[in-house]
């Protein structure tokens, strides 16, 4: 009966780390994405401050619901939004390096 409880513990602590590290990834690469339009766009500060108000709401909204008022839960769940920001650094530098090869310098 303790095992099972345990057991259901664990998943759901590891459910609320993953749904940390999507928290992250949106959050994230919501940023990402927002500076690559935003800095293109006649008006980047609506951009900026759009994004920002969106993604921080949708974070604050999912770290609300994942918790359930648990700090356990809100911690894994935070543990898991940046590894979702790991994710994307790893994902944006692949992506950059795929659209702006390094130039390669003829040899004299």
């Amino acid at each position: 009966m303790i095992r099972d409880r345990k057991m259901i513990n664990a998943l759901v602590l590891a459910l609320a780390a993953l749904s940390g590290v999507l928290l992250g990834v949106i959050f994230f690469g919501g940023l990402w994405w927002t500076v690559r339009r935003g800095l293109l766009s006649p008006v980047p500060a609506l951009w900026f401050s759009a994004s920002s108000l969106i993604r921080t709401g949708v974070a604050l909204g999912g770290f609300y619901i994942v918790s359930q008022g648990e700090w356990r839960r809100l911690l894994a769940c935070l543990l898991g939004f940046f590894l979702g920001r790991i994710v994307v650094m790893q994902a944006s530098r692949k992506l950059a390096a795929l659209e702006d090869p390094p130039l390669i310098k003829a040899s004299q």
